[in-house]
């Protein structure tokens, strides 16, 4: 019985619902609004832009560091201090095994060379082999 009187209930429901004016022609059309750049004067903290003939100042390069016999981490630690943080690593015995613990891994070669000054953007290949072969 009580589902009977839910169901009877519905289209009067929706009913009042449709005489609300709930149709999507009836509403209130869209607003857009513009937000306007700030005004032309900067304040005068606000540095000025150097005329488009003025060449951007040069990148820093970076020194890289010797890690060549050092523990990989350790290696790693020192490229990124040096502010070298785009670091490749790979196996130097050729195997293509995956350096997992970083501490158990030396150094035995790097590219670019150590004393080679580069973008901090450049990448930095290790050459690792696990200590002791």
């Amino acid at each position: 019985m009580r589902s009977l009187t839910i169901i009877a209930a519905l289209p009067a429901a929706a009913l009042a619902l449709t005489a609300c004016g709930g149709t999507a022609d009836n509403a209130a059309p869209t607003k857009t609004v513009t937000v306007a750049p700030p005004s032309a004067t900067a304040p005068a903290s606000t540095p000025t832009v150097p005329p488009s003939s003025a060449k951007p100042p040069a990148a820093k390069k970076i020194r890289v560091p010797n890690v060549v016999g050092k523990n990989h981490q350790a290696a790693q630690d020192l490229m990124q201090a040096a502010g070298l943080w785009m670091l490749r690593e790979e196996d130097a015995t050729g195997q293509g095994r995956m350096l997992i613990l970083d501490r158990n891994w030396q150094v035995v070669r790097q590219n670019p060379k150590a004393g080679t000054s580069v973008a901090p953007e450049a990448t930095i290949t290790l050459y690792s082999k696990k200590i002791g072969e």
